[in-house]
């Protein structure tokens, strides 16, 4: 029995530590839902669940700490940016593909007319 309140000892001071220097160190204005000394006196006066508190509801969320929005990066996050599309909406895509096709049969059949005329034409 000394062995399981061991363990819940530890896993309930390495969440108090953990949730104690992550109040500390996360900046003020990214704090949610309380003040950040009201955050740190509620972790280390009920350490189980101010810290799931905590973690739940006071800390930053993780679009706010990356800079952008669920990870997506802010250059992509721009309004009016062009969106992917399919290729066969594309109407000038498709102009430049049969031109070039068309160009590609060109040369290939001149190359074959060369090859049939022979070296000495």
């Amino acid at each position: 029995m000394v062995y399981g309140g061991g363990v819940l000892f530890a896993v309930e001071l390495c969440l108090v530590v953990y949730c104690v220097l992550n109040v500390i160190t996360t900046p003020e204005a990214e704090v949610r839902n309380l003040p950040k000394l009201l955050w740190l006196v509620l972790v280390l006066l009920f350490p189980i669940v101010g810290g799931i508190a905590w973690l739940v509801a006071g800390r930053p969320q993780v679009s706010a700490r990356r800079g952008g929005t669920g990870g997506i990066p802010a250059e992509y996050d721009r309004p009016g940016r062009a969106t992917a599309h399919s290729p066969d909406d594309d109407e000038a895509f498709l102009r430049r593909l049969k031109e070039r096709a068309e160009d590609q049969r060109k040369k290939a059949e001149q190359e074959r007319r060369a090859r049939e005329a022979g070296p000495d034409a």
